[in-house]
């Protein structure tokens, strides 16, 4: 194995647990995810020695998730989920000191636009500064604090709308 690619493994298995979250809160299914990933790290290969160069691969790999998530949300083929049996929802139980069922923050994440679900996601879950997150989407920062405003909000109102005691 070559040292490029060595570099590249090391940095695949130190970086795919943070990516594959992360597109997983942007996409709001785990295969989707690993897709995305698997996407985005075969792009990263192809141009692996000039982002090595650069520095800062995490970012770059991150803003590759980010974006391959945004193309497959653009093709209509990937929108379409088929299903012959409608699964019935069960009743959720009480939870603890107002906890919200991850599944129901899950389903407000999805109801949110894909910019404001990644501006929510990379601010608020990957714990990025108005400026990463603007860099890592190709962005100005009023649009991030914009978009993640409106998507706190929208979330808010989702969860109000599912648990009307929050």
């Amino acid at each position: 194995m070559s040292e490029r690619d060595q570099a590249f493994v090391e940095f695949v298995e130190e970086a795919s647990p943070s990516l594959r979250r992360t597109a997983y809160l942007i996409s709001g299914d785990r295969h989707k995810a690993d897709d995305i990933v698997q996407e985005a790290l075969y792009k990263l290969y192809l141009h692996w020695p000039k982002v090595a160069r650069a520095g800062n691969q995490f970012a770059y790999a991150r803003r590759m998730v980010v974006n391959t998530a945004y193309d497959g949300g653009r093709r209509p083929w990937r929108r379409e989920v088929a299903t012959a049996v409608i699964p019935e929802r069960q009743a959720t139980g009480d939870f603890a000191s107002g906890h919200a069922d991850r599944d129901q923050v899950l389903e407000a994440l999805r109801s949110l636009g894909p910019r404001q679900r990644a501006c929510v996601v990379l601010r608020y879950y990957e714990d990025l500064s108005v400026e990463q997150t603007a860099e890592a989407l190709g962005c100005s920062e009023g649009t991030v604090k914009s978009q993640a405003a409106r998507g706190l909000e929208s979330l808010r109102k989702a969860m109000r709308r599912t648990s009307p005691a929050l």
